[in-house]
């Protein structure tokens, strides 16, 4: 089994009720919930959404304070009007505009929402990264190697 591998994200939230909410509205389809945690399964891994204080606790740090913000996920898309569906779909269900989709200095075209916990998505199309027929993807192998 290869170590470089994620299997599993966890999203801290807290309302687990309108995050739910939230991402049903986008067209998610939870696959598991169990008490206080609910679980998405996507292209070979699962996001799972749990309540802040119960996730701090699961961690052994019952009184941290979780935070949100330093890093992003991302979505790809094929071409830029299906970045600005996803990005409009996702903002007329109560995600926070941070930047709108436009091309960028890397040769595609991005743009970034919050969900209502403050967990950034970013939606995007790379030229340099084509996506497999189910938009999972796999990065082009460099012939250098």
């Amino acid at each position: 089994m290869t170590p470089q591998r994620v299997t599993l994200i966890t999203l801290g939230v807290a309302d687990l009720a309108r995050s739910k909410s939230f991402y049903d509205a986008l067209g998610w389809q939870a696959t598991e919930s169990t008490e206080g945690v609910i679980f998405y399964q996507i292209n070979g891994l699962v996001l799972g959404l749990f309540g802040l204080g119960p996730l701090a606790h699961d961690q052994g740090r019952p009184d941290a304070t979780l935070g949100t913000g330093a890093m992003s996920l991302a979505q790809n898309f094929t071409t830029e009007a299906e970045v600005d569906a996803a990005y409009a779909a996702a903002l007329a269900v109560g995600a926070t505009p941070l930047k709108a989709p436009e091309k960028v200095f890397w040769g595609g075209y991005s743009g970034y929402y919050a969900d209502p916990d403050g967990h950034v998505w970013e939606v995007a199309m790379n030229p340099f990264w084509p996506l497999n027929k189910d938009g999972s993807l796999t990065l082009p192998t460099n012939d250098a190697d």
